[in-house]
């Protein structure tokens, strides 16, 4: 009886142990920070140990600055479908004085984004917001010999703080310490994901800043941590950046103009490094206090324009490798793009040592946004599309919001597959001048050859009609395909000589993770057997599972 007795409170204990096991393993998971995470090719955001698809928006710049007004947005904000809000919080209105920090807005946007079930990526508008230092306190703009401004070549103030200036970047190290520790403490439920670390940094309107410092720093050896870089990586620099150094005789020591050439170019590596190593001294001082993702976003130079005529020196794929080196604890180089050729630019920015993140795209209302972020997300493992101005999409029936009702009824599919090579994205190439690219787009994907077009077969489209539509295509099984988009059609061929034939479509959406099919599509929907289509009129989902024959 008593040898029963003991085992039975030995297995009541065994499983209070288990028990608390599991407690602590979903305490830990549960406490677990945002972080990223690679699968395959692709790199995720970690949210709550799950991936997460940041299908988000960016405010206006002054929309997070009131809370009354912030209030306001949400029904817009719940409208446009979004999962992830992308708000400002400015250096000048959480320390308007030195050592004195407000955080009531920012304490105020975390309880609002709370109560809408909707999580947050802050901007930190620092010592540079679009070039520019107009968000800096008061106390900073009025203190020149203190902050001094970088200067043009002839010599005049710019309302641009010098990276060279110690005091400017302890002052703004001093503050996001400050922000990252007060998310530490009251952000528990980690509503925020990321943290961008100021925005849009570059040069205008000359390509470097000629202030005394800056030039003396010109005339300096080219720091070590650079050049020791370029030797460990000579075989995959960027081609410019590595034409000019080995034109110079890949040398390791010398001034700039020795080492890279006394050229623009030079120069605005010379600039990019600077601004790199002032990011990098804030990001890994924000990451000791509080270690969330961070990243940072560029401005896009216009075709043919010089270094200075576009914000010069920003991390630009031309720099990537200089941003590389100088920022190390920069999780992301993230894309801001507001040109019609966003697949040029966004396939720039996906590097096995860079994610494709689009925290600023162009206007979230326009009729091709919901085309982009499909095609971010499908043919380069994106793990955020976020255009700005979400809160001008004033109902759900603009394109972004259709695409995110369908990306969020599929995120657990694309999430499963991303960086396996299951996946492909679509949207017909638009160069900078407007001229787009219609002809069919032909991928391989898991023996068969797909023959993907932006029109039906008996569609006559418009260019500009053809730039709505995208869609993306995940193989889900040996013969089985999850479709979903708008306005494109599907022509499944094999690679061995077999003929492919349609065995079963069906049109539907995802219910909490379930697939809930609708219409099984045959006859005129397959055009008899020919051809998967996805109507131009919406974004929408099929599956289909295929047979050969011969």
């Amino acid at each position: 009886m008593f040898a029963s007795t003991r085992k039975v409170r030995a297995a009541a204990c065994a499983v209070a142990v288990a028990l608390l096991g599991a407690m602590a393993v979903s305490a830990a998971q549960a406490n677990a920070l945002p972080h990223l995470r690679k699968q395959g090719s692709a790199t995720q955001l970690i949210v709550d140990d799950q991936p997460f698809l940041i299908l988000g928006g960016e405010l206006n710049n002054s929309s997070a600055s009131n809370l009354e007004f912030l209030n306001s947005l949400w029904p817009t904000l719940k409208a446009a479908e979004v999962n992830t809000v992308l708000a400002p919080v400015e250096w000048d209105q959480i320390e308007p004085a030195e050592g004195r920090f407000d955080f009531s807005v920012l304490d105020g946007m975390l309880k609002q984004a709370r109560a809408n079930n909707t999580r947050l990526v802050l901007l930190w508008f620092g010592a540079w917001k679009n070039s520019m230092s107009t968000y800096v306190p008061a106390w900073v703009k009025k203190d020149l010999q203190r902050f001094p401004r970088a200067r043009t070549r002839a010599g005049v103030a710019q309302e641009i703080l010098t990276p060279f200036a110690p005091a400017t970047l302890a002052a703004d190290i001093a503050a996001y310490r400050a922000l990252m520790a007060h998310l530490k403490q009251v952000d528990t439920q980690h509503t925020v994901l990321m943290v961008q670390v100021e925005n849009e940094i570059g040069m205008l309107p000359e390509v470097r800043d000629y202030s005394a410092a800056a030039n003396a720093a010109w005339r300096a050896p080219v720091p070590a941590a650079l050049t020791a870089y370029l030797a460990a990586n000579q075989a995959t620099l960027q081609p410019a950046l590595k034409s000019a150094w080995e034109s110079r005789g890949a040398r390791t020591a010398g001034s700039w103009a020795e080492v890279f050439g006394d050229t623009v170019e030079t120069e605005e590596v010379f600039q990019a490094w600077h601004y790199a190593r002032f990011v990098e001294a804030l990001t890994a001082a924000g990451k000791a206090v509080y270690p969330l993702p961070m990243y940072v976003n560029v401005a896009l130079p216009r075709p043919g324009k010089r270094p200075g005529e576009y914000p010069s020196a920003g991390p630009l794929p031309h720099l990537f490798d200089v941003w590389k080196a100088g920022a190390p604890s920069l999780d992301v180089l993230a894309i801001d793009i507001y040109f019609p050729n966003f697949a040029h630019w966004a396939r720039q920015f996906k590097r096995p040592d860079n994610p494709l993140f689009v925290p600023e795209g162009n206007q979230a209302d326009r009729s091709d946004a919901g085309a982009d972020a499909f095609y971010a997300i499908g043919e380069h493992d994106a793990f955020g599309f976020s255009p700005f101005a979400i809160d001008e999409v004033k109902d759900g029936g603009y394109s972004l919001p259709q695409a995110f009702r369908v990306l969020k009824q599929i995120a657990p599919v694309i999430n499963q597959h991303q960086g396996g090579g299951k996946m492909h994205g679509f949207k017909a190439p638009m160069s900078f001048d407007g001229e787009v690219d219609t002809a069919p787009q032909k991928v391989r994907l898991g023996g068969y050859m797909l023959t993907v077009s932006f029109n039906a077969p008996w569609e006559k489209l418009k260019p500009a009609e053809v730039q709505t539509r995208g869609g993306l295509v995940i193989q889900t099984g040996d013969d089985e395909f999850l479709v979903a988009g708008k306005g494109l059609t599907f022509v499944f061929g094999s690679e061995n000589g077999d003929l492919v034939g349609i065995e079963h479509a069906a049109e539907g959406t995802y219910e909490n993770g379930r697939w809930k099919a609708g219409r099984w599509l045959n006859g005129d929907q397959t055009h008899q057997g020919r051809h998967i289509n996805l109507p131009g009129d919406g974004y929408t989902i099929q599956r289909v599972k295929l047979y050969r024959y011969r």
